[in-house]
């Protein structure tokens, strides 16, 4: 059941997304606009566009979050098998998502102010220009 489901929002997640969808969802907007004059603009017209959108999106939302998850996962398992394999990094950061958030904003907190320190470096290297120091600098603060 997982696995098919799996499938079946990953699949409909892609043709959701693509440009032909977005077309035939604003040819499905316009025939129902043009068709208003034809139903004399009534609540039972109203009612199936209000009653279509919200029916789709009620089920893309779980399609999506489906897909979404499961994309944020393989990323997560790439990026700790990278944390593993490069030689003096911190492999603690490897569960970092299951931290309290305020170990999360210490951590960002932490590498915003190296960004800016290596970036410093670099200028006084001559390797960027300094109006992009002033930004980092600036965000830090």
């Amino acid at each position: 059941m997982s696995e098919l489901f799996h499938k079946l929002s990953s699949r409909i997640s892609s043709v959701a997304g693509s440009p032909t969808a977005f077309v035939v969802a604003i040819a499905i907007i316009i025939i129902w606009g043009v068709s208003g004059p034809i139903f004399s603009f009534s609540d039972t017209w109203q009612l199936i566009i209000n009653t279509s959108t919200t029916i789709v999106t009620f089920l893309m939302v779980f399609l999506i979050q489906n897909t979404q998850n499961r994309d944020s996962k393989a990323i997560q398992i790439k990026l700790d098998e990278l944390l593993r394999g490069v030689k003096g990094a911190r492999t603690g950061l490897v569960d970092i998502e299951d931290v309290p958030d305020e170990e999360l904003e210490k951590l960002y907190n932490e590498f915003k102010e190296l960004h800016v320190h290596y970036s410093r470096e670099l200028v006084k290297r001559g390797k960027i220009i300094k109006t992009s120091e002033k930004e980092q600098i600036d965000t830090v603060k």
